[in-house]
């Protein structure tokens, strides 16, 4: 039988993972070779580092695929504080999950468009530049709906992780305000004309503090389920 402390460092370990494996995907992938209302540059990048391109597409893959062990860790962990709120908190990263994976979809159409084949003969190579521009950044508002839902996800967990003294309260206030972050970014984007995001610098820093802390403490420290049982008692 694991104990509940290696169970926290094995959801650390796979939260480490997914928090690699995103910002390999997004910063050193999507955000490099996607260059904004410059559809054929965008299409030359992609062509010209397409393994690079795939790479980020399997990192994704492997975000989602490890990502769910490490929810249901938390789940499982966290179930005796209060297993109702964790319950609506494992509905909000499960639907994440869904919409973000589907949305998988656009951003492996553009290698498809710009795979030369016979069939795509019929467009004009800018069109073709230009749809798969549009894909990106249709990608882009889908992961942002996804989003939403982990947001909500953060709120419950951080406020979890405050009430059970199982964690630093630090640790539930950093992952609460990393949700709030990830609320006003995607909504920042949705109301912005052209879908801008002029705030997102700022929110990276919270929103990254947030999880890695949660990460770290899990990996490194594990839970302590003691100052639990004793609240539990009383």
């Amino acid at each position: 039988m694991i104990s509940d402390k290696n169970l926290a460092r094995i959801a650390g370990l796979c939260y480490f993972i997914v928090i690699a494996a995103g910002l390999f995907s997004e910063v050193f992938v999507r955000q490099t070779l996607r260059v904004s209302n410059d559809a054929l540059t965008t299409a030359h990048n992609i062509q010209s580092h397409e393994m690079l391109y795939r790479w980020g597409f399997v990192a994704d893959l492997v975000n989602f695929v490890i990502g769910i062990p490490c929810v249901l860790i938390i789940y499982f962990l966290f179930k005796r504080v209060n297993k109702l709120l964790l319950q609506i908190a494992l509905t909000f990263v499960i639907i994440q999950t869904a919409i973000i994976a589907v949305n998988l979809l656009n951003q492996i159409f553009p290698l498809l468009v710009l795979s030369n084949e016979t069939y795509l003969n019929t467009f004009q190579p800018d069109q073709l530049a230009t749809l798969s521009l549009l894909s990106l950044n249709v990608q882009s508002q889908g992961y942002a709906i996804g989003l939403v839902f982990f947001a909500f996800y953060c709120l419950i967990i951080g406020y979890i992780i405050y009430k059970s003294q199982m964690l630093p309260k630090i640790i539930g206030i950093l992952y609460f305000i990393a949700g709030l972050g990830y609320l006003i970014n995607s909504f920042t984007m949705f109301l912005s004309k052209g879908f801008t995001n002029p705030l997102f610098t700022y929110l990276a820093i919270p929103i990254f503090i947030g999880e890695l802390s949660l990460c770290l403490w899990l990996l490194i420290k594990g839970i302590d389920t003691s100052k639990y049982k004793i609240l539990n008692k009383t």
